[in-house]
């Protein structure tokens, strides 16, 4: 039998159909290009802040180090304080929600909780470059306090409600006979603080095992939360 000869209709509506498809796909390709190039901006702005500090560094300094036009800066942030802002957000705050994310999922004591939790700052924020960036903050707070405002509103409260939450919870079950990391959040993250500092002044005069640390602070906050003799 003889095969019909092709519909001169569907001959046209399929490679339309083909062209349709292709320009609804478009823009998923083009906003993942944006978010590639946006991290390539980000890293390169990492870079040239940690280099030259937060003051001396310009826009131009970071689109030469992304190979990018200036002007291409513009079409992610509106300004130098916010691309640092970006920063703060997309490495810092991440990771926040990342822990945050973890722990929710994990169904053990507050001990066990907060030890995941400072075994996730050791390897994701103090042992990549993540940790440049608290270091820009801290150096960088003082002479721009919209800096500071801005990390404490995006990070800090996120993470010192995270941890009266874990406190809460343990006062509430009995495994905390105190409630003073409910009042005192701070107590649990001042060892990070000073593994930071130590780490750019001191690690190569006197190296300091930064887990074997974080773990003798929380074995003395769990005594002393928990009423357990030394």
């Amino acid at each position: 039998m003889p095969r019909a000869p092709k519909s001169p209709v569907l001959a046209r509506t399929k490679p339309l159909r083909k062209r349709a498809f292709a320009r609804r796909r478009a823009p998923a390709r083009s906003e993942e290009d944006r978010q590639v190039k946006f991290l390539r901006i980000l890293d390169a702005a990492l870079d040239v802040f940690s280099e030259k500090g937060f003051a001396r560094s310009r826009l131009e300094d970071v689109a030469a180090r992304a190979g990018i036009a200036k002007g291409t800066i513009y079409l992610y942030v509106p300004s130098k304080q916010g691309l640092f802002e970006a920063l703060i957000r997309s490495g810092i705050g991440s990771a926040v929600e990342e822990i945050e994310q973890r722990l929710a999922a994990f169904d053990a004591s507050a001990e066990d909780r907060l030890r995941a939790l400072f075994r996730f700052f050791n390897k994701e924020v103090l042992g990549t470059r993540r940790r440049n960036i608290v270091r820009l903050l801290i150096v960088e707070a003082e002479r721009i306090p919209a800096l500071a405002d801005f990390y404490h509103r995006e990070v800090l409260t996120r993470a010192l409600g995270l941890l009266r939450r874990i406190a809460r919870d343990a006062v509430e079950r009995g495994e905390f006979k105190s409630d003073e990391l409910v009042r005192f959040p701070q107590l649990i993250v001042a060892p990070g603080v000073a593994a930071l500092i130590w780490s750019d002044l001191f690690q190569r005069l006197e190296p300091i095992d930064m887990e074997a640390m974080f773990e003798a602070h929380l074995t003395l906050l769990m005594r002393a939360l928990k009423g357990e003799a030394a």
